[in-house]
């Protein structure tokens, strides 16, 4: 994609600030927790080992596997691990067995998501306010308060939208970037020597003299990667150019230097190793630097709130989450929205982990699982991806794959080490998300089931009526259809209770698909039936804005015209109880029976006009 150098350069700005200010927080807290860990002795060919094995692994997994190979992965331009799934689902469209695991899998991924979103903004924040401790003691009694009033502004805010204080992210970013490096620099100076574990020999005889030590950090040294899969998570926002340029020419100097710069402190005070960033700060700058970091982790944690709103609504469009109350908080950018159940959903459990864990060092016990698996998911599904669509040798898909797998396996695996520490919470929650995602895809299957097994052919109830003509009523009628060619329930139900049929009837399915979007020369598809009733199909991609009025404003130019003041739309209302059929656990279907109750209404889901709309319902057993 040729872009003009401004908009390079303000695409690049917006990518240091919302992809990268989750990562660029790590330095606030990855040296400390590695040595803080009490498992590494210090000494300076520790501290060199330490150093290289930070870099190496900010080297590998995100500027080779992630911004290198990953990125190469879009769908249509997007990103994330949705998108990655849908790509990988795809490839093995053909082996329904292999996408069968696959799709779960992905799934879980996804719901790992939000155990990690709770985790990083409750660690962002509190290792930044943490540097109150560092100006004074005395100011230690204030973190805990501060840190919670600091994310309860941010997630009140959230309703508002961002558009306002969005262009500030990049900017403050970037400031954050270069306060880092030159914090570095500064004691970089000092000892040059330290840019000797530049290379990879430190990290290697690190290992080789104590490889159960390194093995064990290796759950500490994940820290300096928080944020990866934002890069890919962020494709679609700012496409592959800027994410790169952003890494490779702010954001992995900035951190380098930071990194080895508290090394160097490290081997000139060794007993800075309780808070080694803020210490390499001059004792002017420390409350200016809270400041700074306290906004940075905050900008950190907005970029994970708008992904998890984004990622929410994907998933209900993929049909794994039932319909939930969305905002739209921008006039402009269709993809600004706001989710209150998600919204407080994910305060609450930040501020549960806020007080259960404490501090930081707590919860970088508790960071690691959930996110290692994700990226043991987002290697796996690429291999798919690469192997299956893009249709590689084996012998290059292993190699590509194999080394990162193994990788991605041994933090996953230092980290099981925590489990126990904390690192059941972000797992608990993230199992937790799945469950429901997975209930409710298989009740709605249930109930699609039970549905087409009492449903009615269109084309033969047409026909009946055609011969037994119901009075007809002016306007224009839009009954809702899950599936075509079946009669809508919603239909039977005006029949049978109004006993009229509208002047034009229109049969309308909408259709979620595997992409994330659909143009709108694709959006709609017309079959007249006769007796001016028509089969309607509406097309729309996982991150497509559902809009139905506005997709069938299109049936004018299809010979179809549809007056907005005559046009009714018929909606299924259906009550959901559990039945004696086999299909989940009962306690399963009592589950998806009350979320089913508890979804939003598709009305509003799908944008229609509240004067508009009629619904009619009746109770359906599973």
């Amino acid at each position: 994609m040729n872009q003009p150098k401004s908009s390079l350069a303000a695409l690049t700005l917006g990518a240091i600030g919302v992809v990268y200010g989750d990562i660029g927080t790590s330095v606030l807290y990855a040296v400390k927790e590695v040595f803080g860990s009490g498992h590494v002795p210090f000494t300076h060919a520790n501290v060199y080992g330490v150093l290289s094995i930070l870099f190496w692994t900010l080297t590998l997994i995100v500027s080779l596997k992630y911004v290198t190979l990953v990125l190469r992965a879009d769908n249509n331009g997007e990103g994330g691990l949705v998108a990655m799934l849908a790509l990988a689902s795809q490839a093995v469209k053909d082996q329904p067995r292999l996408r069968a695991v696959l799709l779960p899998i992905g799934i879980f991924g996804t719901s790992l998501f939000y155990g990690d979103g709770v985790i990083t903004p409750a660690i962002s924040v509190l290792s930044a306010v943490e540097g109150l401790e560092v100006v004074s003691p005395h100011f230690r009694q204030f973190v805990l308060p501060l840190a919670l009033l600091v994310l309860l502004a941010l997630f009140a805010l959230q309703k508002h939208g961002t558009s306002g204080i969005g262009k500030f992210f990049g900017p403050i970013t970037l400031l954050w970037f270069s306060c880092l490096a030159l914090l570095g620099i500064r004691q970089i100076l000092g000892h040059p020597e330290i840019l000797a574990a530049l290379s990879p020999h430190h990290a290697l005889g690190f290992i080789w003299r104590q490889p159960g030590v390194a093995f064990i950090i290796l759950g500490a040294v994940v820290l300096c990667v928080t944020g990866a899969e934002a890069l890919y998570a962020d494709l679609g926002h700012f496409g592959k150019k800027p994410i790169r340029l952003a890494w490779f020419a702010v954001a992995m100097p900035a951190l380098t230097l930071n990194y080895f710069g508290q090394g160097a402190l490290l081997l000139a005070q060794p007993d800075a190793v309780q808070n080694p960033f803020f210490r390499m700060a001059p004792a002017w700058a420390l409350l200016p630097l809270v400041l700074l970091a306290t906004m940075a982790a905050v900008i950190a944690s907005q970029a994970l709130i708008t992904g998890a709103f984004s990622v929410t609504r994907q998933v209900i469009q993929l049909g794994y989450l039932p319909r939930l109350e969305i905002r739209h908080t921008s006039a402009k950018a269709a993809g600004q929205i706001y989710i209150p159940l998600v919204n407080w959903s994910l305060f609450t459990a930040i501020a549960l982990a806020v007080l259960l864990f404490r501090t930081s060092g707590n919860l970088a016990a508790a960071y690691g699982i959930a996110v290692t698996l994700d990226m043991l998911i987002t290697t796996v599904l690429t291999f798919f991806v690469i192997r299956y669509r893009w249709h590689y040798p084996w012998l290059l898909c292993w190699a590509a794959t194999g080394c990162f797998f193994l990788i991605d396996l041994a933090f996953f695996s230092s980290n099981l080490l925590k489990l126990f520490q904390g690192g059941w919470f972000p797992l608990a929650i993230g199992s937790g998300v799945f469950l429901l995602m997975m209930t409710w895809r298989r009740g709605r299957q249930l109930l699609h089931d039970r549905l087409q097994s009492e449903s009615i052919e269109l084309a033969g109830f047409m026909g009946a009526l055609a011969e037994h003509p119901p009075q007809r009523v002016a306007g224009t009628a839009i009954f809702l259809s899950g599936e075509p060619g079946t009669v809508p329930s919603a239909l039977l139900h005006n029949l049978k209770h109004n006993k009229v049929l509208h002047a034009q009837n229109l049969f309308v399915t909408v259709r979620n698909h595997e992409v994330p979007w659909v143009g709108m020369d694709k959006r709609v598809q017309a079959e007249a039936l006769g007796g001016h009733c028509w089969q309607v199909t509406v097309h729309y991609g996982f991150k497509n804005e559902p809009d139905l009025p506005k997709a069938l404003a299109q049936l004018s130019g299809l010979g179809y015209p549809l007056d907005p003041m005559g046009t009714s739309y018929f909606v299924s209302r259906d009550a959901v109880i559990p039945g004696m059929r086999q299909g989940m656990s009962p306690w399963r279907e009592k589950l998806f029976a009350q979320m089913h109750r508890n979804a939003s209404r598709v009305s509003d889901f799908l944008r229609l006009p509240s004067n508009s709309v009629v619904e009619l319902g009746s109770k359906i057993e599973l």
